[in-house]
């Protein structure tokens, strides 16, 4: 019995790479580091802002990284390691990260701030345009 998914309908055609990257994420998901993703209202009034917060307390911004591959954003923190240290409790560990996020067709990353331990990157969704075009047919005989 084979499975049938969103993008496995005969009327949604071209997808298939995002189906690929869509379950890559669902796999690779371990719930670390924690986020927010809130909805904030562009000072024009037309453009929506999406807000991805982070929290990446103990890391440094050096040990963050933050670029967009095709249409995915992806954050990674690795920590270094420091010298030797005799712990008497090890709660928080010094643990690499990678977050990815799949961006719309059109959204632009803007500003990312660390502030207070978490790290917040601004996304700006376009106004959407309706476009419309007409398809010539041809005819032959």
């Amino acid at each position: 019995m084979s499975r049938m998914t969103p993008f496995g309908s005969p009327v949604v055609l071209g997808f298939d790479a995002i189906e690929k990257t869509l379950e890559r994420m669902i796999k690779g998901n371990d719930g670390y580091p924690p986020y927010n993703i809130e909805r904030l209202h562009g000072e024009d009034g037309k453009h929506d802002v999406l807000r991805i917060t982070i929290a990446v307390a103990g890391f440094s911004e050096e040990e963050l990284d933050v670029t967009t591959v095709e249409n995915q954003l992806i954050i990674r923190g690795r920590q270094q390691e420091q010298e030797k240290r005799d712990f008497l409790h090890r709660g928080i560990a010094a643990r690499q990260f990678q977050r990815v996020f799949v961006l719309a067709e059109g959204m632009k990353v803007g500003e990312a701030r660390l502030r207070n331990g978490l790290l917040s990157i601004d996304l700006v969704r376009p106004e959407i345009s309706h476009m419309v075009k007409k398809i010539n047919i041809s005819v032959s005989q």
